[in-house]
C-alpha cells in the first residue's frame, strides 16, 4: 500500500464518489463536435494514476451526467438526501462529488447547508476537459479522494478540493473562466493544501449553522443585480413573481435613489436580502447614511447578507422559504453569517 490517506487513519478507509457529470466527464461529441458529459465515474476513476496505491476502498455511484448549468434544485435536494441517507449507515469515512465547474460554488454550499455527519463530503471537477492538453480533472479526483479519507477533515461539511487546495463551501469562488487555478476562497484564503497523498491544514474552519432539511421545491427567490443607470423599472416587474428576492448591490450594499421606495414596499410583502455584486467583502450596516445605502436600507426593511456572495444568498433564502422560516428566523440565520 502506497503513502496515502488510509495510512493516516491506520485503518483501511471507504471513500462513496457521486458522478454528476460536467466538464471533467466530457468526451467528444461525434454529431456537433464540441465535449459532452458521458463519462461514467468508473470511467474517471480508470485515468487516475496512483488511485489504487492508496489503498482507500472506493464505491461508486453515477448520479446523472449533466453540465454544471444544468443542474437543478431537484438533483441537489435528492443528491444530498442520498449522501445523507448513505451516511446514516456509517459506512463510509467521506463522499466525493465530480461536477461540473460552473456551479460548483453553489452546489458545495447547498451541501453544507443540509449536511448532518461528520464524514466530509468533497466536491471536485475538472477546468481542462480530457480531450485537451494536461487535463487536470485525473488530479483534482486523487486529491479530493485523499481528502474524503482524511481524518482530520471529519466535521468540516462540504469542501471544495480543486488544484490540491481545500476551501470551505462558504468561501470559494470560481473567479476564472479557464485558468486551472480557477477557484479561491477570496478574504479568507484556502483551509488547507494537498501533498504527498496527505491534507495539510493552513486555515480554520468557519462556524456551520445547524444543518437544515434538503427541499427541491417550495420558492421562488429572485436575484436581481444592480448596475450603473438602472431605473428600479425592471426590479418593479419582479415583485408579484417572487417569494423572496436577493439584491446584489454596488458595492458595500448601495443602491440608486430610485430604487428606494419600491425596495421599502417588496420588503413588508417577502424577504429582501441586501448583498453585494462584489463577491469579496461584507455588506456593512452602519458605515453610509444617504439615501440608498446600506444604512438606509436596512432601516427599510433589507436583510444584509453578511459575506455571503449574491449566489449563496439566493440558496440560504430559498431553503428557509421552502421550510416555512418566518422573517424573524430569515433574519437571525443570516445573522450567523455575519462575519
Amino acid at each position: 500500500m502506497g503513502e496515502g490517506a488510509s495510512e493516516v487513519a491506520g485503518t483501511a478507509r471507504t471513500v462513496a464518489i457521486y458522478s454528476l457529470g460536467g466538464t471533467i466527464a466530457m468526451t467528444t461529441d461525434s454529431v456537433n463536435g464540441g465535449v459532452v458529459p458521458a463519462l461514467s465515474a468508473h470511467d474517471l476513476l480508470a485515468t487516475v494514476p496512483g488511485l489504487d496505491a492508496l489503498g482507500i476502498d472506493l464505491r461508486v455511484h453515477d448520479f446523472c451526467r449533466v453540465p454544471g448549468a444544468s443542474l437543478t434544485f431537484d438533483n441537489l435536494a435528492a443528491l444530498s438526501e442520498a449522501i445523507n441517507a448513505l451516511l446514516e449507515g456509517d459506512e463510509v469515512d467521506g463522499v466525493v462529488v465530480t461536477q461540473g465547474t460552473d456551479t460548483i460554488e453553489e452546489t458545495a454550499f447547498f451541501l453544507d447547508l443540509c449536511h448532518a455527519h461528520e464524514a466530509p463530503v468533497i466536491v471536485t471537477g475538472a477546468m481542462r476537459n480530457p480531450t485537451m492538453a494536461g487535463p487536470d480533472g485525473p488530479g483534482n479526483l486523487y486529491a479530493a479522494v485523499v481528502a474524503a479519507a482524511d481524518p482530520n477533515l471529519r466535521g468540516t461539511g462540504c469542501l471544495v478540493v480543486m488544484g490540491d487546495e481545500v476551501h470551505a463551501a462558504r468561501h470559494v469562488r470560481k473567479s476564472h473562466t479557464t485558468s486551472p487555478a480557477a477557484f479561491t476562497s477570496p478574504g479568507a484564503g484556502p483551509l488547507g493544501r494537498i501533498a504527498e497523498g496527505h491534507v495539510h491544514l493552513v486555515g480554520t474552519l468557519p462556524d456551520r449553522p445547524t444543518p437544515m432539511k434538503p427541499l427541491a421545491q417550495g420558492a421562488r427567490v429572485g436575484l436581481y443585480t444592480v448596475s450603473l443607470g438602472d431605473d428600479g423599472a425592471l426590479l418593479d416587474s419582479w415583485g408579484d413573481a417572487c417569494d423572496g428576492l436577493v439584491v446584489a448591490a454596488f458595492g458595500v450594499g448601495h443602491v440608486p435613489q430610485s430604487f428606494v421606495d419600491l425596495l421599502e414596499q417588496l420588503a413588508v410583502r417577502i424577504p429582501v436580502v441586501l448583498a453585494s455584486r462584489i463577491g469579496n467583502g461584507p455588506v456593512l450596516t452602519r458605515t453610509y447614511g444617504f439615501a440608498g445605502s446600506e444604512t438606509d436600507l436596512i432601516k427599510r426593511g433589507l436583510i444584509p447578507a453578511g459575506a455571503l456572495s449574491p449566489y449563496q444568498a439566493r440558496l440560504l433564502l430559498h431553503q428557509l422559504i421552502a421550510q416555512g422560516a418566518d422573517r424573524n428566523a430569515v433574519e437571525a440565520t443570516f445573522a450567523t453569517f455575519a462575519d
